[in-house]
């Protein structure tokens, strides 16, 4: 048996195909274009390991994911090639609607060429999971009840846009095709191998390196955190045990304002591994310009998955941001491989501080 997993070189789809191989014998062929969040480091474990096949290519290659399809017969394709970067998306929107909205499209059309023509009992069995996020549902007020699958989309940015086509593509082509699929739409991800433009890699390396902890306007935006392995295993079990056609909202629970995230991981930082010149990290903090349209608050209902599935989050924001702050601290050279100039010159570009 073998599954294809798009995106696997990235921070989600690398953390899953990692737990995926470490848990069960079924192959994973994985389809990754590399871009600059792409890393192979991700996966250095896993070289030699003939149950993973790494594929360099683009979802949008039509082809080349025909040819993929055909040649493995996968039993499941799982989607998590996207770009993801809100600030990103605000500076080169084109390159989101290529990635996530074009290229999706044609990730469908091989994909459902290939189910087209497969017996009728793997045809059966044959499941497309595509991996989405909360950011299509907009934005909520303080007092507001958190999204759940009945919400209406009200994307904001042009990456949580693009992602709204994205899914709207993937539900069209179940009602109109009858492909068989499953969107799971998740809080924000955390933890190992997250390439460090996100608040929380940011923060971790920037601290360690004497550098300005750069927060937007207040730091009272709110998100739902939720540990990468969380999400992970939560994407198994709906892969397992989803009902086809059905979304899956994927949360962990811990909604926290991005200035007590910072300052949780400064206060973690003072305990295991003090400033050699005294002092604390939260000294670093430093308020920079908002980003346009910046959500104020996410938070995701659960419930379904839970409630139909069995499934809640194993870490609390506790437990899971310290393992994530041990990895950092223990894993420099992963680190070091994927900061390079290109990266230094954008942090210093997006936030006019210090990078």
């Amino acid at each position: 048996m073998t599954i294809l997993v798009s995106g696997g070189a990235g921070f989600i789809g690398g953390n899953f195909v990692l737990d995926w191989l470490d848990q069960f014998d079924e192959t994973v062929i994985n389809l990754d274009k590399l871009t600059y969040a792409g890393n192979l480091d991700t996966l250095k474990e896993l070289n030699g390991n003939n149950r993973h096949v790494f594929v360099y290519g683009d979802i949008g290659d039509r082809e080349l994911v025909s040819d993929l399809l055909a040649t493995h017969r996968p039993r499941a394709v799982i989607n998590f090639a996207a770009e993801s970067h809100v600030d990103r998306s605000i500076h080169g929107p084109g390159e989101f609607i290529q990635t996530n909205v074009v290229g999706t499209f044609n990730l469908l059309e091989a994909v459902r060429g290939y189910w087209d023509g497969l017996p009728s009992e793997e045809k059966q069995a044959f499941r497309f999971l595509h991996v989405s996020t909360d950011e299509v549902y907009g934005t909520l007020s303080q007092d507001d009840a958190p999204f759940n699958e009945l919400n209406r989309y009200e994307p904001n940015s042009p990456y949580s846009a693009s992602k709204a086509a994205s899914d709207h593509l993937v539900r069209a082509w179940h009602h109109t095709y009858g492909l068989p699929v499953l969107t799971t739409n998740c809080s924000n991800n955390y933890g190992p191998y997250h390439f460090p433009e996100k608040l929380i890699p940011l923060v971790i390396l920037n601290a360690l390196a004497g550098k300005s902890l750069p927060i937007y306007g207040d730091g009272q935006q709110i998100r739902d955190w939720l540990y990468v392995r969380d999400h992970c295993s939560a994407i198994r079990r709906v892969l397992q045990a989803g009902k086809v056609g059905e979304t899956y909202n994927v949360g962990g629970w811990n909604e926290k304002p991005n200035l007590d995230v910072v300052h949780t991981i400064c206060s973690i930082l003072d305990e295991l591994r003090p400033k050699s010149g005294g002092g604390r990290y939260k000294d670093q903090i430093a308020f920079v310009k908002d980003r346009p349209g910046h959500d104020r608050r996410y938070a995701i209902d659960a419930r379904k998955l839970e409630r139909e599935l069995g499934w809640k989050p194993e870490e609390t924001f506790e437990t899971g941001i310290r393992k994530t702050i041990e990895w950092y601290l223990a894993n420099q050279d992963w680190v070091g491989n994927v900061t390079s100039g290109a990266y230094r010159e954008w942090v210093g570009k997006q936030y006019e501080v210090q990078a």
